[in-house]
């Protein structure tokens, strides 16, 4: 399937009407893409801390906690978690990874004013938001030793970051869209040679026991309608920079954006923010222009923004 949507046809559920102002945060990301030149590897990035820096002290043993907290939230940070999602599926290598939305990029960023929800956030309104969507869960009380934890280890990886300049490396490196538009069947096929080994047939993740060591990418288990990822914009400048793991920049932009249509053409947890339990209205308040994505869009016959069980 071919789709040539624009932005308007478009970043981890209830039934019943959830609105804006019960919600502290819209989505996972607002990171604006940057320009994916040659230029851009020779910028000098910013490097975090080593762990063996870190003091002998209560400040340690936090920062510590945190680390812990972002690598395993599923298991220790499990009240608020529910999907196999972890903090660093997203942000990788710990969360110091540049051109994944490192912690050290984005932390020295707040507070700062996001349109999507119209108001100043701070850094922990911007974590809860990560904990409703990305991890289809409950957002930790601001003063949650999770969201605590959470901090310590974000300040301390930005240890001799600069205050309100954006950083190079701290967005995912922009991915123009197809010229003729991203295909889905094509997608399909990159999946199943690039992505499934890890990520399963269907999408389900890999476990080990009850952990998954590979996350899963839809499905009741993944990020819901309201995250970030769900745009394909998004998802296409992260598995472009990232995927397949080990090997980013190995598939072109064009592939880039055909997966990642693939990916974010099946149904996954209802976006949090349901409008009067309609997927239409919540398609016009939250999604008609937030980049490109498929909520409320009929893919194959079937409408997609049902939500799963």
């Amino acid at each position: 399937m071919k789709n040539m949507l624009a932005p308007s046809l478009i970043a981890l559920g209830i039934a019943t009407p959830v609105f804006a102002a019960g919600i502290a945060m819209d989505d996972q990301s607002q990171l604006v893409p940057k320009p994916a030149a040659d230029g851009h590897a020779a910028q000098a990035v910013f490097t975090p801390p080593a762990e063996r820096e870190l003091p002998d002290n209560a400040f340690g043993k936090l920062v510590k906690e945190g680390r812990a907290i972002f690598v395993d939230t599923r298991n220790l940070a499990a009240e608020y978690v529910g999907n196999g999602m972890n903090c660093t599926n997203c942000h990788l290598e710990q969360g110091r990874k540049a051109d994944s939305a490192p912690l050290w990029g984005a932390y020295p960023m707040y507070p700062a004013y996001r349109s999507k929800n119209d108001k100043v956030n701070s850094y922990v309104e911007r974590m809860q938001g990560c904990f409703q969507f990305s991890m289809n869960g409950e957002a930790p009380p601001a003063d949650s030793h999770v969201l605590n934890a959470l901090t310590a280890y974000s300040y301390w990886l930005s240890t001799g970051a600069p205050t309100g300049k954006e950083l190079p490396g701290r967005a995912y490196p922009n991915v123009p869209q197809p010229k003729g538009g991203y295909d889905i069947a094509r997608g399909k096929e990159i999946y199943a040679t690039q992505c499934a080994i890890c990520h399963g047939d269907n999408g389900e993740g890999q476990k080990s026991g009850d952990d998954y060591v590979f996350p899963p990418l839809w499905g009741k288990d993944s990020f819901n309608w309201g995250a970030g990822m769900h745009r394909i914009n998004t998802a296409a400048t992260f598995i472009k920079e990232n995927m397949p793991l080990g090997q980013g920049r190995s598939l072109t932009d064009d592939e880039a954006w055909h997966v990642a249509a693939f990916m974010n053409s099946h149904e996954r947890p209802q976006d949090p923010r349901l409008v009067n339990g309609s997927i239409e209205e919540t398609r016009l308040r939250y999604h008609a222009n937030d980049g490109v994505n498929l909520y409320g869009v009929k893919v194959n016959g079937v409408l997609l923004g049902q939500g799963t069980d």
